[in-house]
């Protein structure tokens, strides 16, 4: 997946409990949270995801012929993770219409 609005980059990142408007801490080779991938079936998994750049590339092992990706997509994504450098989080999305 690609991203037009990056700001200076992608990173994974946490506020560790802070304060909301606190700055963010990036994590250095962390991995990404909250993202999910649907299967030809129609099936939801959660999966993995790592940033390339201005993309983030998502995949689970058996998933062959993925259809659809979900980030944070739940009454309260807790573990969301994905930031740009100048700290701003990604907003939950689905690329399912």
């Amino acid at each position: 997946m690609s991203f037009d609005h990056t700001g200076g980059g992608l990173i994974v990142a946490d506020k560790g409990g802070r304060h909301f408007m606190g700055p963010v801490e990036e994590i250095k080779d962390g991995g990404l949270a909250e993202f999910a991938i649907r299967d030809d079936s129609g099936n939801w998994h959660w999966a993995q995801a790592a940033i390339d750049g201005k993309d983030v590339v998502v995949w689970k092992d058996g998933v062959n012929k993925p259809t659809a990706v979900r980030y944070a997509y739940q009454s309260n994504p807790a573990k969301a993770n994905l930031y740009n450098k100048e700290g701003l989080p990604a907003s939950p999305f689905t690329t399912v219409d």
